[in-house]
């Protein structure tokens, strides 16, 4: 059951769904944790759920706290540096490595930035980030982990809405939920 103290973290690599599973946590009742400053753009429409301080977590977790019942989106690399001082709940989401990297070369494309670096090796670094990260939450007791792949949250949303409110321990509006998902957002798809 999930405890009114406790924290949603919504997480995974960058272009993996976490917008997307804000989304469906506001549509199905929960409160969540933005600032609005990243406004909606052509790569995420109904915006990106984001807050500032949770991307400077590692120097500053103040404001954790009033973040306890509701739910924040934290990138993945992030995750190391919650206190242990908290209890998470942990919405973890997986998508197809080869997808997150197209989605994150159109992206880049379109805001006119280089890549970060070629493909094969951001293919090889995600790998061995996503084996040591899951190693690392698995031995942290005050985290619950829920590994949610995104095809699914797109083919059986009803199914994975359920999953989701019974891994939280929370009455959420399921239906609701479902209507966070939109087949046509998703635009860098492997075949």
């Amino acid at each position: 059951m999930n405890l009114p103290q406790e924290i949603i973290v919504v997480s995974g690599l960058p272009r993996s769904g976490t917008s997307l599973m804000m989304q469906m946590l506001s549509q199905g009742g929960v409160e969540i944790v933005t600032d609005h400053l990243r406004s909606p753009d052509p790569d995420n429409p109904r915006g990106y759920f984001e807050y500032e301080a949770a991307k400077d977590i590692e120097d500053d977790a103040s404001w954790l706290p009033t973040a306890r019942g509701k739910a924040v989106k934290m990138i993945s690399m992030l995750l190391y540096h919650l206190p242990p001082t908290e209890r998470y709940r942990v919405l973890f989401l997986e998508r197809d490595l080869e997808e997150v990297l197209q989605s994150q070369e159109t992206m880049l494309r379109r805001m006119n930035r280089p890549s970060a670096a070629p493909s094969a090796e951001m293919l090889s670094a995600y790998q061995t980030h996503l084996e040591r990260l899951h190693e690392w939450l698995a031995g942290r007791t005050e985290i619950s982990l829920l590994r949610v792949g995104y095809r699914n949250l797109l083919n059986e949303p009803a199914t994975e809405a359920r999953r989701i409110a019974h891994f939280l321990g929370r009455n959420l509006d399921l239906a609701a939920m479902t209507t966070a998902i939109d087949p046509a957002l998703y635009r860098n798809r492997k075949p």
